[in-house]
């Protein structure tokens, strides 16, 4: 029998009349469940916004994405294409030619990025999925199409599939001097819009997908490219995948999985995660000093009963065991109902979306949430703590107390 959990519950479910010590309790139990819960859905909000990052750039960003460590561009031939073609792993390969250039449409114009891309770009990711107007393809009866972004057609009020009104594209010539006329300082090229995505503003604002053979002509890249990108046979190999090429391609190249393509903003939206636990940890270790109180107002009250359980002959540690035990009903009752009542709310946020983002330009219309095993199992190792650290002095002086004077 274990006697001081047995004595612990007996105070704990006491149905002696409430006193200033049961209202302490009870307050310590509220303030460690509301803080329980609200570190809970804090924190599955932020997983929801990291998954949501990731999803959304999964649109558009490759499996493994490979660039020049030095410079913007790199030679390419067939034999280089191939080592990596022929390298485990590889299903797709995939050659990107990406720049800045002048757009014009009509009287307007504006800076866009031109990410010239392969036949086979489309089978790399989800775009064809955020089309919102238009065909995604860019080559259809023998004709060449680009693909735009949703803020580039608001901004130059671009209608799709206009053939009266291409798109004309300017990209500097290399090595033009000043001349008179500073049109014949670009190389100019029109094509015609054939569809609009949106994915994110961030790519809905600059972004235009032509055919790899448009982007070469425009920009003069000829066999140079900006970056390839792979797609693998398993999506669970692609470390394995990602370590093979960085092997065959030696330290000229960088090979960059989907989270490294999007380091810093992941990092951003961790390191604010990883804050907010911090805080509400701390919000929990104040809420939790009332569980102080209430053990020390209690170990004052139950002088007389610890001296007849030392005359009786319970040592010292039984003795701390019973208030260490104490606390701890009292923060794990509360941590229980909260990390309940959170997972509750949370799951109704995924099946119903009751909060909503409140933008109508938001590309979902409820706050993403994501709950983690790792998240309950952090809180209730900070709730463990927590209560350790709390409730070792009261205990410990009830352990200390002198039964001769309390007798």
């Amino acid at each position: 029998m274990n006697v001081a959990l047995l004595i612990a519950k007996r105070y704990f479910f006491s149905k002696k009349k409430r006193n200033i010590i049961n209202i302490i309790s009870v307050i310590a139990m509220i303030g460690v469940g509301v803080g329980s819960m609200a570190l809970i859905v804090v924190l599955s909000v932020f997983n929801g916004l990291e998954d949501l990052i990731k999803s959304l750039y999964g649109k558009f960003d490759p499996e493994i994405k490979i660039t020049a460590v030095e410079g913007k561009s790199f030679e390419t031939d067939s034999v280089f294409l191939a080592r990596i073609r022929n390298t485990p792993g590889v299903a797709l390969l995939t050659e990107v030619i990406e720049d800045n250039a002048l757009l014009r449409y009509n009287d307007r114009q504006m800076v866009v990025k031109v990410k010239g891309v392969s036949d086979n770009f489309f089978q790399q990711n989800q775009i064809d999925s955020a089309i919102v107007d238009g065909h995604y393809l860019l080559k259809r009866n023998g004709q060449q199409y680009a693909l735009i972004g949703r803020g580039v057609q608001y901004q130059l009020s671009i209608r799709p599939e206009n053939p009266f009104s291409p798109l004309q594209f300017l990209y500097p010539k290399a090595g033009t001097k000043t001349i008179i006329n500073p049109e014949n300082a670009f190389r100019q090229l029109g094509i015609q819009a054939g569809g609009v995505f949106a994915i994110e503003r961030q790519y809905d604002d600059q972004y235009v997908f032509v055919p790899i053979a448009f982007a070469q002509e425009l920009l003069g890249y000829e066999n140079r490219r900006t970056a390839l990108e792979v797609k693998t046979e398993n999506q669970k190999n692609i470390d394995k995948v990602k370590a093979a090429l960085q092997k065959t391609l030696g330290q000229d190249f960088q090979v960059l999985n989907s989270e490294e393509q999007h380091v810093s903003l992941l990092r951003a939206v961790k390191v604010e995660k990883l804050f907010v636990f911090v805080t509400f940890t701390f919000v929990l270790l104040i809420a939790s000093i009332n569980i102080f109180f209430s053990l020390s107002m209690l170990v004052l009250d139950k002088q007389k009963d610890i001296a007849i359980l030392a005359s009786l002959g319970a040592d010292s540690n039984t003795i701390r065991r019973i208030f260490l035990t104490e606390g701890a009903i009292i923060a794990f009752t509360g941590a229980f109902v909260g990390l309940a009542l959170g997972g509750t709310i949370c799951w109704v946020q995924q099946t119903f979306g009751l909060v909503s983002m409140g933008m109508s330009t938001s590309v979902v219309e409820a706050y993403p949430v994501l709950m983690r095993p790792s998240d309950f199992l952090l809180t209730g190792a900070a709730i463990i703590l927590i209560t350790l650290i709390v409730s070792i002095r009261p205990a410990s002086r009830a352990a200390s107390l002198s039964v001769r004077d309390h007798i």
